[in-house]
């Protein structure tokens, strides 16, 4: 089946894993301003910012970084043209049982180890809808997108173009490959960044206004949260952005505005110059500490490419 009959909605979610589940809770629910309806148990929490089942999903771990990030598709025809082109290529896509699809709201779902960097990316089609999303202090528009760090870069952006269908909107020379799923417009859902180490670079939630960074700059700040990032304004995308360290010391990020593209007719990926000029027009220098913290939680063997 071809490559371009797997299509997206979105970024359905990201599932992390935490230290301590409910430091961990208090963090994105008091100051990020996600909500907890209180399903999950003992040793998992389910938290949201939009009228799904979840969009964030904390796993008490002993190791703090990504368990896996799950992808919406745009129908179930676009669900079987993935998971036919992975078994073609040798992924050997996992089904998620049925016990656990019900506990996380969807009706089917699968499983694959991307082969560059061993991510757990998870794929369905449909997710129970809750009631609509109201803000406690941040009005949230959505889990925006997830930059991972790869040691090769090239290889990763090439896995995600030439078998996810994903689509390059802007490159920073040696630095990051911006991409979206598409036909999902916003800029990029996912980053790819080039490291010493595979993980997680950073987890972002899209705000509706810019009034949400400068409350969230000074909120952070009154929490004892520390600031890696910002604020500044990110040239690729366009967005106006602030990144911050949550309880384990992985990197969130807040974001205001993001370029979109058309489905059809979309411009050509720019290529931009490996200087922090790239990365910010408001000349904040990220700290030391921005994108160092989060492992990855890899498929059993038998799983896994």
């Amino acid at each position: 089946m071809s490559v371009s009959n797997i299509r997206y909605r979105r970024l359905g979610y990201l599932a992390l894993n935490v230290s301590d589940l409910e430091r961990s809770r208090a963090f994105y629910t008091d100051v990020l301003g996600l909500t907890d309806d209180g399903a999950g148990g003992a040793d998992r929490v389910y938290l949201r910012c939009s009228d799904k089942h979840h969009d964030l999903l904390l796993v008490r771990g002993d190791v703090p970084g990504v368990k896996r990030a799950a992808w919406q598709m745009e129908s179930r025809d676009a669900l079987e043209a993935a998971r036919a082109h992975f078994a073609e290529i040798g992924l050997a896509p996992r089904p998620v049982d049925a016990a656990e699809c019900r506990d996380l709201g969807i009706e089917e779902a699968f499983r694959i180890s991307e082969p560059t960097t061993g991510v757990t990316f998870e794929f369905y089609a449909t997710m129970a809808e809750l009631a609509p999303f109201v803000p406690s202090h941040t009005d949230i528009q959505r889990l925006g997108h997830i930059v991972l760090s790869s040691t090769d870069r090239p290889a990763t952006e090439a896995f995600l173009r030439e078998h996810m269908n994903f689509r390059v909107s802007d490159r920073v020379d040696n630095i990051v490959s911006f991409m979206r799923c598409f036909p999902n417009p916003l800029h990029h859902s996912l980053g790819v960044g080039g490291g010493t180490r595979i993980g997680l670079n950073h987890v972002n939630f899209m705000v509706s206004n810019i009034d949400d960074i400068g409350r969230a700059y000074h909120r952070v700040k009154a929490n004892g949260v520390k600031i890696v990032y910002g604020p500044g304004r990110h040239p690729p995308s366009d967005s106006i952005f602030l990144y911050f360290l949550d309880p384990d010391g992985m990197t969130v990020e807040y974001s205001f505005g993001m370029e979109e593209f058309p489905e059809v007719g979309a411009r050509e990926a720019r290529l931009l110059p490996a200087k922090l000029e790239s990365l910010d027009s408001w000349a904040a220098v990220p700290d030391p500490e921005f994108g160092k913290h989060g492992e990855i939680e890899r498929l059993p063997a038998e799983s896994a490419a």
